[in-house]
């Protein structure tokens, strides 16, 4: 039976993979410091404690804009929050591109991450857009902008420093952010006409009603739970990665982290599907079986460390499953009802970063102090609470 709210026009497949674009470029600026973290942390003299700070901040930072900023997707026009952040961004890369010390730098990181809101309104507005029975495929591909985003970002800068300067990075990521900043306004179409009978809420009443929303669906806090600990491994091992195998125990060059991450090519492949399996079994159910597949290449990482070759084992695993658990996660909150959809992402993202900031701080701490041993353990233990939450969620939605 159609849903009583499935009324055209829809998203063209065209736009479709234009806002995934976007929203990689947009996502891609968090992580080009994942191969780099030892040059950055080499040139401006500090610890990997705390060079940790720059993804930690980033991350607390965006969970902070999140909470402040995007509930406003369900007031106004996501077309145009979306070129103001994406305006905010690109300020933000110039001011890490001419920073000379390290707290400049660190400031504009945090403030960037603080204006990386737009990637998180596109699931919002593309469900509004699509056909109930496509939400998990349409999700798959603004996943895969984020992955392809993510995969660019990582492998292009450890290419781009071991032959010529970080620096260089971040000028590229602000002149790419200039274009896609002009870009969104021929790929977003205005807020549409609403009902008669909307009531319009104040900002206020907007931020403050998350917490009664997100109190009346329970699964949502758990799903978020879940990805802020399936992306704090994400990030931890990442960052973990860059300093070990940049390390004079291991030898290699930046560009060889880029090169482990060309690996995630296969999340490209594989993603769709994904969309498509918990479109059919259930979010829930697909959820758990994916996490236990994560868990077995977390495990993996401690024993397989110290060899480049059976590294791409763990990895490979890891960058499959990983954001299919995300997909999971978000239909949780992008099924229900669409007035409440941006708010209850809103909870979702915000709990993701908070968890995935403290993560990346964790991460290059455990491996100031215990290294690869520290962070690879860290993981796991994040990876079996995963399992645990995910079981417990897949009981109560069978229930």
């Amino acid at each position: 039976m159609p849903d009583a709210n499935d009324k055209g026009p829809y998203l063209t497949r065209a736009k479709e993979f234009a806002l995934a674009a976007a929203g990689g470029v947009m996502v891609a600026n968090a992580y080009y410091i994942h191969p780099i973290i030892a040059e950055v942390a080499g040139d401006f003299g500090v610890s990997a404690a705390t060079i940790g700070l720059v993804p930690a901040l980033n991350q607390i930072a965006l969970a902070l804009g999140i909470f402040l900023l995007l509930p406003l997707g369900d007031r106004f026009s996501n077309r145009q929050l979306s070129i103001i952040f994406a305006c905010g961004q690109t300020v933000s890369l110039a001011l890490m591109v001419f920073s000379p010390s390290f707290a400049g730098f660190l400031i504009g990181s945090t403030i960037l991450g603080f204006f990386t809101i737009a990637p998180y309104l596109l699931p919002a507005y593309a469900s509004k857009r699509v056909r109930p029975q496509r939400l998990g495929s349409v999700t798959a591909t603004l996943t895969i902008g984020t992955i392809v985003g993510i995969l660019i970002a990582r492998v292009g800068a450890g290419l781009i420093t071991q032959y010529y300067d970080w620096h260089l990075v971040y000028a590229i990521a602000a002149a790419l952010m200039v274009l896609t900043t002009l870009a969104l306004p021929l790929v977003m179409e205005g807020r549409r006409q609403t009902s008669a009978t909307e009531v319009r809420q104040s900002y206020g009443a907007l931020v403050i009603s998350l917490f009664p929303l997100m109190r009346a669906h329970p699964q949502v806090i758990v799903s978020g739970v879940i990805q802020a600990l399936n992306f704090g491994i994400f990030l931890s091992v990442w960052l973990g990665l860059a300093l070990h195998l940049t390390s004079p125990a291991m030898g290699y060059g930046v560009d060889v982290v880029g090169y482990l991450s060309a690996f995630a090519v296969v999340a490209i492949v594989v993603t769709p599907k994904l969309g498509a399996l918990a479109d059919r079994i259930g979010p829930e159910k697909a959820r758990f079986r994916l996490s236990l597949v994560q868990m077995v290449g977390v495990a993996l990482l401690l024993p397989f460390g110290h060899d480049l070759w059976l590294l791409i084992i763990p990895i490979v695993i890891m960058n499959t499953v990983g954001p299919g658990i995300d997909i999971a996660g978000r239909m949780t909150s992008l099924s229900l009802a669409p007035d409440i959809r941006t708010r209850l992402m809103t909870g979702y993202i915000m709990l993701m970063f908070l968890g995935a900031g403290l993560a990346s701080w964790v991460g290059t701490a455990s491996f100031d102090i215990a290294g690869w041993t520290g962070n690879a353990g860290l993981a796991l233990a994040m990876s079996v609470a995963i399992v645990g939450l995910s079981y417990t969620q897949m009981k109560k939605a069978r229930g």
